[in-house]
């Protein structure tokens, strides 16, 4: 199960591709200030997209599977998942780097995104994880947990990103650090309210 969440996370990067990549086709034709069309490519063409294809994944493969019965599964199939996106999403990155030439930009630009990116990738998918589990507990709000959950790792997601791409200066490098720190904390405290949590009998 662990290696079929992981390929299936890779498999997902390239339809995320697709849908970003249709997306800022559909931005560039709206009359809209640059400045606002970047916010909504940043935060929703990449950031909402990526968090969603990953936890379709999980919804798919792991949430009707009858040995799924422990809520901290799915946090962990969450970050499974989210290293096979980030995985092939890496590779991507780095294979026009892929020549003798530019072999230090390539150490570098990999370095970067092993712990920035990857550790992000993971981090948001162990949060939404989180919220995805707490939602069981909550049948009535179940959509409501969700949802906060995807508005949660979007915000947190796309500041990241738009803070790498866009300012400038110190801030630039000291708020992806603060958002992976607080993203390791906040995981970290749900793994363990997770765990002392009881085993649900049967999820749908």
């Amino acid at each position: 199960m662990i290696l079929k969440v992981f390929f299936l996370g890779m498999a997902a990067t390239l339809p995320a591709a697709l849908i970003e990549l249709g997306f800022a086709e559909k931005l560039s034709e709206l009359s809209l200030p640059p400045f606002f069309l970047e916010i909504l490519y940043v935060f929703i063409g990449v950031a909402l997209v990526e968090e969603a294809v990953k936890y379709l994944v999980v919804k798919k493969r792991v949430l009707k599977d009858p040995e799924f019965d422990e809520p901290l599964d799915v946090m962990l199939y969450m970050v499974i998942a989210a290293l096979g996106f980030a995985a092939l999403e890496n590779l991507l990155v780095l294979f026009p780097l892929l020549n003798p030439f530019q072999l230090f930009e390539t150490v570098v630009v990999s370095s970067f995104r092993f712990v920035g990116a990857t550790f992000l990738h993971a981090l948001c998918s162990g949060l939404l994880g989180y919220f995805l589990a707490l939602s069981f507990f909550n049948p009535k709000n179940r959509f409501k947990m969700l949802g906060l959950g995807l508005f949660t790792v979007m915000l947190l997601h796309g500041l990241y990103n738009f803070s790498i791409m866009k300012i400038e200066g110190n801030l630039k490098f000291i708020l992806p650090i603060i958002i992976l720190i607080s993203l390791a904390i906040f995981v970290s405290l749900g793994f363990k309210k997770l765990k002392k949590l009881k085993s649900v009998c049967k999820i749908t």
